[in-house]
Order: structure tokens, then C-alpha cells, then sequence
């Protein structure tokens, strides 16, 4: 959410392109440009999301960050690179658009819900989107390839915090302390079992345990223990099961051992699901940029979340993947100090987004 310099950089192209019908600001930094088309059609929005993160990057290339600490190891700059791109080519080529486009250029997608907050700032309206469009390069997929899927495409992505309260003493002396550390490692192995024992294999769920904190010394057994932990999930239904049966699960070990507990769980991303109608124009763009045969379709499920989340649930829409992966840049994982990404997918991403606004409505 902190994404000023960027925000003001995007907006100062697209008045330089030509655009006057632009609002800044919106949901704190984002920005959105309006485009009338020269034909009848729906209101379409395509979207970038533009912040970084809190990496030190690693690369030794020109264009690395000048910020330390931050970098864009997700690729969102690919991201606004590819739609400024296209926005400078469709306002040439307003005449063949049919319905009106907006531009949205995002703040706040890892974690900070900006998605959701831009919604809350009307970005869905004046003028009322009817779809919502969004992509992803992905050093998963190769370059030169796009990924669709129709229905569940991302997992949701929510959190909990527990902390195990129980009584201090010396680590020589047990039988007189409530150890709350080994009621941590019992959880931690309980959690799974939810996974493996309540859930059907057909809906893919994690539950991750990312953070355990207790004691400050080798011989002191502490008097509390924290938790922090992720959970994924695909179906709606099983994702609100999920904090009862997390609950369930740390109030039966806490009996067990002697423990009180807190127990806090924080809803963030829902999963992200794609319309059928919506990729049907991926897809129709897909094969004209790159060919049938480099579109997978299905493409697996991805277990990682996106705020889009938020508008597709609002508005039909399609999120899609475009291969960053090459022979010599673009294999490192997304949020590596060393992402980069293999720069054909920039060509194929504005391909893309041209096709889908040119597209048949």
C-alpha cells in the first residue's frame, strides 16, 4: 500500500498516451483509465497489480531494484508493463473496441487485500464493469505457453494465530511446569490429520504451520507458545469448515496436557474462480497469440492466492497464467530474490490483453 511514486509514474504515461479519463487514489494508490470503444459492448476490466515486495534482490542486472529490501519477485511489474502496453495500443485503435475498457492498476495484492479496498472506492463502478481480466507470468510455465482453467483456478488463503498458555518452570524439572512446547509439536502434527482424515481427497486442502515461538533458553520450560499457520483450500464449504475443525483439534490437545489457549483465525483471499464465459475470450485470445496446441487447458490447479478473488466474486471474470520460464532466465520461483522472467512473456502478455479487448464480446 505503498506505492506513490509508482501510482504517480503510471499516471503521468497514461495522460502522456492521451487518457483524460483517469481516477487516482482509488482503494489509497490505485489507479483506473477509462476507454470508450467505437463499438456497442460490455464494460471490461483488465487488471495490474503493482506492488513488491519486502525481498533483497540478488539480481546483477540493469534493471534491478534501487530500493533495498524491496523487489518486484512476483513479477508485477511485468504485470504494468504489459497493460501500459496495451492501453497505449487500444486508444489508437478505440474505433475497433466494442464496449468501454477500464485499466486498473492495482496496489496492496500481496496480503493487504487492495484488490478488495479498490472496490470499496467504486472502482466496479462509474462505469459498471460487466468482466473482470487478469494475468500472471509464471516461472512454472514455460514461456510461450498460457494456462487457463474454468471454475477453482487459485486457493484461497486465510490464517490462523494460537498461542499454547501453560506454566514455566525448569527444564530439569517437568512434573511441576505445563510444558506448552510439547503441546506446539503435538499440534503441529495433529493439524495433518485433518487433511489426510476429514477431508476428501477430491477437495485439495493445506494447512502449513509457518511459525513456532517459545522459550528464550535451552533449560527453561516457557510459559507460552505460539503458532502462526496458513490454510488452503478450494470449495468454499470446506474452506468455512476449516477453523471449527483447527479449533476442535487445539482445544482437545490443550485438555489433554493441561493447556489453555487463544485461538484467532483471520480470513483473507477467497479462492479465485473463473467464469466459463469469460475464458472462453482467454482462450479465443490464447490461441491467437501463441496457437491452440501451447494452451493448456486445463492447467493445474495453483495452490497459491490472488486478491482478484475479491471482483471475480463480484463479477464474472477469467484469471490467467502466461509462461515467464526460459532456457537461461525465468526458472527461479516466484518471490525469490532472484525471480526474473524470460521477457517473451511481456510480448505474449500484451497479445493477450489485446486480444481480449478486441475480442467478441
Amino acid at each position: 500500500m505503498e506505492e506513490r511514486e509508482t501510482a504517480g509514474f503510471i499516471e503521468r504515461e497514461l495522460r502522456a498516451f492521451g487518457y483524460d479519463s483517469i481516477r487516482s487514489g482509488v482503494g489509497k494508490t490505485g489507479v483506473l483509465a477509462t476507454l470508450r470503444g467505437g463499438r456497442p459492448g460490455p464494460v471490461t476490466l483488465l487488471r495490474a497489480d503493482m506492488d513488491a515486495l519486502p525481498v533483497e534482490e540478488l539480481n546483477d542486472v540493469p534493471y534491478r531494484s534501487r530500493n533495498p529490501g524491496v523487489m518486484h519477485a512476483c513479477g508485477h511489474d511485468a504485470h504494468m508493463a504489459i497493460l501500459l502496453g496495451a492501453a497505449r495500443t487500444l486508444l489508437d485503435r478505440k474505433d475497433e473496441v466494442s464496449g468501454t475498457l477500464v485499466f486498473c492498476f492495482q496496489p496492496g495484492e500481496e496480503g493487504f487485500s487492495g484488490n478488495k479496498l479498490m472496490i470499496e472506492d467504486g472502482a466496479l463502478e462509474d462505469p459498471h464493469v460487466d468482466r473482470t481480466f487478469a494475468l500472471h507470468v509464471y516461472s512454472g510455465l514455460d514461456a510461450g505457453k498460457v494456462g487457463v482453467r474454468d471454475g477453482p483456478f487459485f486457493a484461497s488463503s486465510d490464517r490462523f494465530d494460537v498461542e499454547l498458555i501453560g506454566q514455566g518452570g525448569h527444564g530439569a524439572m517437568p512434573q511441576a511446569a505445563v510444558d506448552p512446547v510439547v503441546g506446539a509439536a503435538q499440534l503441529v502434527t495433529m493439524l495433518q490429520t485433518i487433511v489426510s482424515r476429514e477431508i476428501s481427497p477430491q477437495h485439495p486442502v493445506v494447512i502449513t504451520v509457518g511459525s513456532l515461538h517459545a522459550g528464550t533458553t535451552f533449560n527453561v520450560i516457557p510459559e507460552r507458545a505460539y503458532l502462526q499457520g496458513t490454510v488452503r483450500a478450494f470449495d468454499e464449504a470446506v474452506r468455512k469448515a476449516l477453523p471449527e475443525r483447527i479449533e476442535r483439534l487445539i482445544r482437545g490437545v490443550c485438555e489433554a496436557m493441561r493447556l489453555d489457549y487463544r485461538f484467532d483465525y483471520h480470513w483473507v483471499y477467497p479462492p479465485t474462480v473463473n467464469a466459463a464465459a469469460a475464458n472462453d475470450a482467454v482462450r479465443d485470445a490464447a490461441n491467437r497469440a501463441v496457437g491452440a496446441a501451447k494452451v493448456l487447458d486445463p492447467h493445474e490447479i495453483v495452490m497459491w492466492s490472488e486478491d482478484m478473488a475479491f471482483m471475480q466474486q463480484e463479477r464474472p471474470g477469467a484469471y490467467f497464467l502466461v509462461g515467464s520460464r526460459g532456457p537461461s532466465l525465468g526458472a527461479e520461483p516466484q518471490h525469490s530474490a532472484r525471480f526474473d522472467i524470460d521477457e517473451r512473456a511481456l510480448g505474449i502478455g500484451y497479445e493477450m490483453m489485446l486480444g481480449i479487448a478486441l475480442g467478441s464480446p
